[in-house]
C-alpha cells in the first residue's frame, strides 16, 4: 500500500490548514482527503482524552496502518504524497514511529510567537464551545491539572508552545536535510514564497501559483454568545425550528445568522503576554538556535 513522503507535521495554529489546502492544488502532489488522521501520534492507541474534543476530529483520528493507508489509495502520477497533523509536532511518540515507517520522509513545520499560538488556540476553543472557561488567564491555571488528568493534548496551550524540544527529537532522528522549519510570519508576508520554497523541497514544479484568496481557520469569539448557543446546541427553539421550517430554507436562514453574529478576536493584554513570554523565554532562545532564525520579535 502507498504510504506518504512528505508530512506536514505542526504547530497547532500556525497555518497548517492554509499550507493544506496550497499544497492540495498543485498538480503534482496529492494531500490526504482526511486532514489529521493523527495515526503517527496515536497508533495502536486506545483513545480516553478527558474534557472537550470536537466529535468530528475525534472520528477522524486513526489508529491502525490500514486504515491509514487508505488515505492514499486514490494517488495515481502525483510526485509528493502526504497529509497534515499538527499532533506530530507535540506528542513525543509519533517522532519515533514516523522514522519507522517512513525513514526517508521530508518533513515540514511552521512555528508561531508562541504566545499569540496559545492564544489562538484557545480562541479556537472558546469559538467551538469546547473550552469551559472564557477568560485565558483562567484556562492558563487549569493547565497542569488538565495535563495530569489526560485532557486532549489540544488544552494544552502553553506545553504546545514549547517547540524547541518538540522539533529537537525530530532533529535528533532526521537528516536535516530532511526538514523544513517555517516561522507564521513567512505565511503572513509572502504566502506565494513561501509555497513555492515548499514546492521546490518536495520536487515538484516551484512556479505553481496556488489560488490564496480564501481564509482558513480563523479564530475568534462569536458577537452575541447566545445566539451561537442557540445556532450551534441543541435545544426547545432549536427542536421547534427544524420541525417547522423546510431544510433548505433553514440552511439559509442559519448561515444568514451565523454570518451576522461575526467572529471578534480579543487582544491578548500586555501583562498576560509579558507573564507568557517569562515563561517561554528560555525555549525561544533554544528554538532559535536550533532553526538559526531570529525571533527576538517573539520576546518584545
Amino acid at each position: 500500500m502507498i504510504m506518504p513522503n512528505f508530512l506536514i507535521i505542526g504547530a497547532a495554529k500556525s497555518g497548517t490548514t492554509s499550507i493544506n489546502a496550497y499544497l492540495k492544488q498543485h498538480p503534482q502532489i496529492y494531500m490526504s482527503p482526511q486532514k489529521e488522521p493523527n495515526f503517527f501520534a496515536f497508533e495502536g492507541e486506545q483513545l480516553d482524552f478527558l474534557g472537550s474534543i470536537a466529535e468530528g476530529y475525534r472520528q477522524g483520528i486513526q489508529t491502525d496502518l490500514e486504515t491509514y493507508q487508505r488515505n492514499f489509495q486514490a494517488v495515481s502520477h502525483e510526485i509528493a504524497i502526504g497529509e497534515t497533523s499538527p499532533s506530530y509536532l507535540y506528542i513525543e511518540k509519533a517522532a519515533e514511529r514516523i522514522k519507522y515507517h517512513l525513514p526517508q520522509v521530508k518533513l515540514i513545520a511552521i512555528v508561531r510567537d508562541p504566545s499569540e499560538r496559545a492564544y489562538s488556540n484557545f480562541l479556537h476553543h472558546c469559538r467551538d464551545r469546547l473550552e469551559l472557561y472564557q477568560d485565558f488567564e483562567t484556562a492558563l491555571e487549569a493547565e497542569e491539572s488538565r495535563i495530569t488528568n489526560n485532557w486532549w493534548w489540544g488544552f494544552h496551550y502553553v506545553n504546545v508552545s514549547r517547540y524547541f524540544l518538540q522539533l529537537k527529537r525530530y532533529f535528533e532522528i532526521f537528516d536535516r536535510d530532511q526538514i523544513k522549519v517555517y516561522l507564521y510570519e513567512d505565511l503572513q508576508d509572502n504566502p506565494l514564497q513561501l509555497s513555492q520554497d515548499i514546492f521546490q523541497f518536495l520536487g515538484v514544479d516551484s512556479q505553481f501559483v496556488p489560488d490564496m484568496s480564501a481564509k482558513y481557520n480563523t479564530t475568534g469569539i462569536p458577537k452575541y454568545q447566545t445566539l451561537d448557543a442557540l445556532i450551534k446546541e441543541q435545544n426547545l427553539i432549536k427542536t421547534v425550528y427544524q420541525f417547522l421550517i423546510p431544510t433548505k430554507l433553514r440552511k439559509q436562514i442559519t448561515a444568514n445568522l451565523s454570518q451576522r453574529n461575526s467572529l471578534v478576536k480579543p487582544t491578548l493584554t500586555p501583562e498576560l503576554r509579558q507573564k507568557l513570554q517569562n515563561r517561554l523565554k528560555e525555549d525561544i532562545l533554544q528554538l532559535q538556535d536550533l532553526i538559526k532564525r531570529d525571533l527576538s520579535n517573539w520576546l518584545k
